[in-house]
Order: C-alpha cells, then sequence, then structure tokens
C-alpha cells in the first residue's frame, strides 16, 4: 500500500505530457502508470495538470535592507505564499555584510528560517566583501557544504563589485566549481543621472526609470560577460528586461560562452507608466532593472518563447506600500532614491506564466515546466531529486486546474506586503493541490496536514549532474 496515489492527472515534465497516476512512498515517487493499487490516501486530478512543483530561484526573504527598512515577508510568509502560488522549492539570498564573513551570516540566516518554512528552501550567498579570506578558505569550504551558487551586484553602493573583485570572485567559482549569478546595472552612469534629475527637481518614482535606463542595464550585462570570458566561467544574468541585454546573451552564446539568462513576470505585464502612479502610488513599482516599455514585453515574451531565457523567478523582493519602514517611508515620500527597491509577486509569478504564456498559446506544457522548475533545478544542482516528475524524484508536485478563472486581489494572496503589482489581472488556471516531500499541504486554497514541513536542501555543483550545460539556450 502507497501512502499516496495521484489517480488519472495529465502529467507534463520539460519533454513530455502523458496521463497517468503516480504513487508516493516515503516522500518519493515510486511508480507512475495506470492502476497502480492502492493508497491510504488518494487525490483526483482527472481534468487537472500533474506538474513538478515550481522552484523559484530567485527569491529575497528577511533580507536587511538598509537603515529604517523592513522588508515584508519572513520565511513564514514568505514561504506561505509561494506555496499558494505552486511552488515548493525557493532559494533566497543570503546578504554578507562588509566586514562579515560568509559562514557568520549563512548561520544567521539559518536561523530566521528554521521551523518557519512551508516549502523547502536552498540559499545563495551574496558576496559583497570578496576579501582574501572569504575567496580563499571561507567561499570554497561552503561549496563544499553545498552552497553552490553566489551573486555579485554592479550596482547600489553599499553592494557593487568593482570588475578587479568581480574577477576574483569568478575565478574563485572556476576553481571550486559554484555558479555565480550577476546583477547587471552600470552604478556609475546611474548615479550621474541621478544627480541630473535631482538638479531638476525630478524627484517622483517615475525618476527611478530615467535613472536606470536600458543603456546602463545593457552595458553592464556585456561588461559581465566578458569578465566571465576572460576568466572562463559560466554566468547568469538575472533579471533581463529588454532586448538590447538579450542580445548581448545571444552574442555570448553564439562565441560559445555558456550563459544563462532570466526574466521576470514585471518584464512581461508593467510597464515604466505603472510608475507614474497618482499619490505617489508609482512607489509601488519601484524594482530595479525598472519596467521598461511595450517594446522590452514583446522582446521579453519572445525570449521566452524562443528559448533566450532558460529561467523564470519572480525576484520577489517585498516591501509594504503604506508604511514609515517600506515604500513609503520619511525619505522615500520625499525622493524616489530612498524608495526601497524591490515588489511582491513569488505567489502571482507561475499563474502569470501559465496563463499568459501557456494558456494564450504562447508556450506549451513542457516549456512552462522548464521555465517554472526544471531548469531552476538543473542550474543550480537540485536536479533530478527535484524539478520533474520522475521516479526516485522529491515528490513535490503542483496539481493545476486550467478552467479555474481568478482576478489577482493582494487581499486573497498570502504574502506580508499590502498590495500586489499585478492587482486585478484575470488569469486562466491555478494551483489547486500542493504536495511536498508526498504530504498535501495545500487543496483547495487551504494549508492542510504539517504547517511547516519545508525543509533546507543542499545543493551539488551544477556541472556534477550535466547542470546548465544540458540546457543553456535550449529552454528544455
Amino acid at each position: 500500500m502507497f501512502d499516496l496515489l495521484i489517480r488519472g492527472g495529465t502529467i507534463a515534465t520539460a519533454s513530455d505530457v502523458y496521463v497517468a497516476d503516480v504513487a508516493i512512498q516515503d516522500g518519493v515517487i515510486v511508480q507512475i502508470g495506470r492502476d497502480l493499487g492502492v493508497a491510504r490516501e488518494t487525490v483526483d486530478a482527472s481534468g487537472r495538470y500533474v506538474l513538478p512543483g515550481g522552484i523559484d530561484s530567485h527569491v529575497h526573504i528577511s533580507q536587511p535592507s538598509g537603515e529604517g527598512i523592513v522588508m515584508a515577508d519572513d520565511f513564514e510568509s514568505g514561504t506561505r505564499s509561494a506555496l499558494f502560488g505552486g511552488n515548493t522549492t525557493v532559494m533566497p539570498f543570503c546578504l554578507q555584510k562588509k566586514g562579515e564573513g560568509l559562514r557568520s551570516a549563512l548561520n544567521d540566516y539559518h536561523a530566521l528560517a528554521e521551523g518557519n518554512c512551508y516549502t523547502d528552501v536552498s540559499f545563495h550567498m551574496i558576496v559583497s566583501d570578496p576579501s582574501d579570506q572569504v575567496l580563499g578558505q571561507e567561499l570554497p569550504a561552503l561549496v563544499e557544504d553545498g552552497y553552490t551558487s553566489l551573486k555579485v551586484f554592479m550596482t547600489y553602493e553599499d553592494l557593487r563589485l568593482s570588475d578587479a573583485q568581480i574577477l576574483g570572485v569568478l575565478d574563485t567559482a572556476r576553481r571550486t566549481g559554484a555558479l555565480v549569478m550577476v546583477h547587471c546595472e552600470n552604478e556609475d552612469a546611474i548615479r550621474y543621472l541621478i544627480g541630473r534629475h535631482e538638479a531638476e527637481g525630478d524627484v517622483a518614482p517615475r525618476a527611478h526609470a530615467t535613472t536606470r535606463p536600458i543603456a546602463a542595464e545593457r552595458e553592464a550585462t556585456h561588461r559581465a560577460l566578458s569578465l566571465a570570458e576572460i576568466v572562463d566561467v559560466p554566468l547568469v544574468i538575472v533579471h533581463v528586461s529588454n532586448r538590447e541585454s538579450m542580445e548581448e546573451i545571444e552574442r555570448a552564446r553564439q562565441r560559445g560562452r555558456k550563459v544563462i539568462g532570466e526574466t521576470c513576470p514585471q518584464y512581461l505585464m508593467l510597464t515604466a507608466d505603472d510608475l507614474d502612479g497618482m499619490d505617489w502610488e508609482g512607489a509601488k513599482f519601484v524594482c530595479s532593472p525598472p519596467p521598461r516599455d511595450k517594446a522590452s514585453q514583446d522582446a521579453c515574451w519572445d525570449g521566452i518563447e524562443r528559448g533566450v531565457f532558460d529561467l523564470y523567478s519572480s525576484d520577489h523582493c517585498p516591501f509594504r506600500y503604506d508604511d514609515p519602514e517600506g515604500k513609503l517611508n520619511p525619505r522615500g515620500k520625499e525622493s524616489f532614491r530612498h524608495i526601497p527597491n524591490g515588489i511582491p509577486g513569488v505567489e502571482t509569478r507561475l499563474p502569470i506564466l501559465f496563463s499568459e504564456g501557456f494558456m494564450k498559446g504562447r508556450i506549451d506544457l513542457p516549456r512552462f515546466v522548464a521555465l517554472s522548475a526544471t531548469n531552476h533545478a538543473k542550474a543550480y544542482g537540485l536536479y533530478p531529486r527535484k524539478g520533474t516528475i520522475a521516479i526516485g524524484a522529491d515528490a513535490d508536485i503542483a496539481i493545476w486546474d486550467p478552467a479555474q478563472r481568478r482576478t489577482i486581489r493582494h487581499a486573497d494572496l498570502h504574502d506580508a506586503s499590502d498590495y500586489s503589482p499585478y492587482e486585478g489581472i484575470e488569469i486562466t488556471g491555478w494551483p489547486t493541490t500542493v504536495i511536498l516531500g508526498g504530504c498535501v499541504v495545500m487543496a483547495d486554497g487551504q494549508l492542510t496536514g504539517e504547517a511547516r514541513g519545508g525543509r533546507y536542501v543542499p545543493r551539488e555543483r551544477p556541472a556534477d549532474r550535466g547542470g546548465m550545460l544540458g540546457f543553456s539556450g535550449s529552454g528544455a
């Protein structure tokens, strides 16, 4: 007798779509087929899609955000929101503060997550102070311990690294097998434009977009790819917002470089015009890079369809809007410079792609699975344990009802922010059941079973399982 049997659903992986039952024992998928027998618990998935649980590999939770600013979501609310959006694994960032070691930062971050997660979690490291100690000793030891990905910034004065520092991080990644993610924007260009805007008195939220133009992102993308070419390492270019940066990725691939491209729902659904909201409401849409224009939206959809983008992530970075520790902090009400960068979106990431991508015929179901789960698992050393429905894989599964129609309302969501940037968007298709480690943890919009059963998951080096090398540029 199995622990759980999912009957009659249409299973999709990154390569196949077929009707079958799924048998689960001890948290693992043990059989796939028809007439598999009996189980202690059965889920009827007739007329629904049985998909790998989503993996959101770009999420910010409980991250230090500057003096007087508090991120809206902790691990409890952030992972709960992720779960209701069809996700079973999220990958937040552990931020190294200047003068702090990576191991110390990770210990503190684990303490915040322990016992508070509705989904499984695994951490990326943000390297802001690449000292000789960090690069020579700490980082290699942490990669051995399963922390196999890290992020560097080319913007934000307190986070950005010089080109020489980035080269040092990339070279350490080459020696250890870690994978580096890069936030690509030219900080010097941005600071120049900020100064010009301030001199002209142009400090409303819309100025956030005009001080971070496409050229600043495109130039930094080219520079990051050039630095990776010098050291000869793969690279992840995160949250790409426009065609010009996409073209840099494509040109690098044509030169034989291994590059993973990522985009996010804000670049598919929002534009810079949203930052023009009355009474400072444009602050709700301040994120970096900023949303662009309709042509850039179309370009990002094209990148989703053609395989320029391997990953589709939320970049969930939530702050409350009407809050003195959030978007409308005392200084943020006076100038765009002090509005916290980031928007909520972990719960709506997959419904938006399912509705706007799959249901509208832009992508097929295997492509949805690749973008939502499989490619994330491959890129970051979780595959084949996660990201697919296969014998031996973790039983992390989301069951989707393609007929369910919903309008996104923040009142119906589960994060701790006080708004959704996607308010009012009509969605067709929504996850109705989520199974984590073989346990039904959400059904029909309600939590069930063990409330906070998520675990921390260490990872292998991506190359150990073929990793990103098996899908870059192919979308599968």
